[in-house]
């Protein structure tokens, strides 16, 4: 089925998300929509799908325009959605979500589940899925229940394809199988369309690449094109994507995590009875599929979980059990995961946002009043330190962009004297230009000596900022590797094999 986009424009009151995009979709053919988060390739696909409406232009199928109320329309026309976050009822059996929303019924009026095995098993079958329809969805890997939601498209005759990010929260196994799954739908005359930001996947799988930037489409590549070409059109400037660093020069052992658990409000546990160590001058990069314990261990570090128990010492320090502020004025620097939610408060000033660790005292305020004087001069500072793009001091945290914003939370965090740097998915959500930018500063903390911690999603981040890495697997610490580790072994590592050849195994 060929796809066609015609002068499509959605706007969200003064924002244009997408800007009159034109866009074909050839039958049988893997097209990647590829550009930085925010760049509008998500709203797009959402107006395909019929989630939203198009203010302006026209989809066409085979030639025919179409008209979307809703993605039961889509799906009817024989459009699927593959989404980032899945689309799944987690305590239903595989066949139960596969009909879902498209009950069958036999006689007496009774769901026809068994119509729905049979779809399930005609399917797995065709592609070698492997997948079982009696099987609890909760109880599956990640992996296999993305097949599921590929299975759900494909049992509604879906013709065009569109796959959301889909790699978000897959091991590079998992990627890689994803990518023969694309590659069997291709052939088999799927068209499919791939969103991602993610140069190393388009490069691998997809036949013609289109680009967009701040909602326009700003240019088309051949998979030949190189990470620098790509990463070129995505931001509008030549990108150094390489990261640059020296040998570590290590100093003594500052941070040392001993038999840490963490558990939640119900009992479940999280982190479970880890234990590592990170020395000044180090890069600690911990890894894993996401929910696999990371985020509760990085918040347990910097006092943010209540049900902890074990030993977090910094520099001869014991620090569970203090609060927050105790923590953050031992030195310990933190970007959290979520900027949004936990690193700014969006309707503060750049300037305001820069003083939330030292709210409460010199140099920024004296007497419960805020120095603003000092705090508009040491703003500029930072503004022009990490090239943060603004008005100035006093515009709205939230009206920067996501890089922006990124930078401002770094600043913050960077300008105190720090005993431990934690940096939780440093990058996520960030222009490859300022990526650059962060990945510099991380680089140079540590070769100021202090030790620092990166928790990343990122397997090439994590690998090119790294000195060792601790792959998480279910709570538990996996192994400890050198940073040169192939991405192959990694990944067998986050599915929770441990690597023989690991220098460092937890035990």
């Amino acid at each position: 089925m060929k796809l066609e986009l015609r002068g499509i424009t959605k706007r969200f009151g003064a924002l244009t998300a997408n800007d009159h995009i034109d866009l074909t979709i050839e039958p049988g053919e893997i097209h990647s929509l590829l550009g930085e988060n925010g760049a509008g390739k998500s709203t797009l696909m959402n107006v395909l799908y019929g989630l939203y409406q198009a203010d302006e232009g026209d989809i066409l199928l085979d030639d025919v325009v179409q008209h979307f109320s809703g993605p039961g329309d889509a799906m009817a026309a024989g459009i699927g959605m593959v989404h980032q976050h899945f689309m799944l009822i987690p305590v239903f059996t595989v066949a139960e979500n596969v009909m879902l929303g498209h009950e069958q019924t036999a006689f007496g009026g009774r769901l026809d589940l068994a119509a729905a095995r049979k779809r399930v098993r005609e399917i797995s079958d065709r592609f070698g899925f492997d997948v079982d329809p009696d099987a609890v969805v909760e109880d599956l890997p990640v992996g296999v229940q993305q097949r599921v939601e590929i299975i759900k498209a494909l049992s509604r005759d879906a013709k065009v394809l569109v796959f959301d990010e889909p790699t978000a929260v897959l091991t590079p196994q998992e990627t890689d199988e994803l990518m023969a799954t694309m590659r069997q739908l291709r052939d088999a005359g799927t068209s499919i369309v791939f969103i991602t930001h993610k140069l190393r996947e388009v490069r691998e799988v997809a036949d013609r690449i289109t680009v967009v930037r701040l909602g326009k489409i700003v240019g088309t590549a051949s998979p030949t094109a190189t990470n620098e070409e790509l990463a070129s059109l995505m931001v509008g400037r030549a990108v150094e994507l390489t990261v640059h660093k020296d040998a570590p020069k290590l100093g003594s052992e500052a941070l040392v995590v001993q038999n840490l658990t963490v558990t939640d409000e119900t009992g479940q546990v999280t982190v479970d009875d880890v234990s590592f160590s990170v020395s000044g001058g180090e890069t600690l990069a911990i890894v894993g599929v996401q929910g696999n314990g990371q985020t509760e261990l990085t918040e347990a570090l910097v006092g943010l979980q209540d049900r902890v128990s074990g030993s977090v010492v910094l520099d001869g320090n014991e620090l569970i059990g203090r609060t927050v502020r105790d923590i953050l004025e031992a030195g310990v620097g933190f970007v959290p995961e979520d900027r949004s939610i936990d690193g700014l408060v969006k309707e503060f000033s750049i300037a305001e946002n820069l003083m939330l660790d030292r709210s409460h005292g010199a140099p920024f305020v004296s007497a419960g009043n805020v120095q603003r004087r000092v705090l508009d001069e040491f703003a500029r500072e930072k503004i022009a330190e990490f090239d943060i793009r603004t008005q100035g001091p006093q515009q709205a945290a939230g009206r920067l962009s996501g890089g922006n914003q990124q930078k401002v939370v770094l600043a913050r965090e960077l300008s105190r004297d720090l005993a431990l740097f934690v940096a939780a998915q440093p990058t996520r959500g960030v222009d490859v230009g300022s990526i650059e930018f962060i990945h510099t500063r991380i680089v140079a903390t540590r070769d100021s000596g202090i030790p620092v911690i990166v928790i990343s999603t990122e397997l090439d981040e994590a690998t090119a900022l790294a000195d060792r890495i601790m792959v998480m697997y279910r709570g538990k610490v996996v192994g400890i590797v050198p940073g040169n580790t192939p991405r192959e072994t990694l990944g067998l590592m986050m599915a929770g094999m441990i690597d023989e050849t690991a220098s460092e195994v937890a035990e």
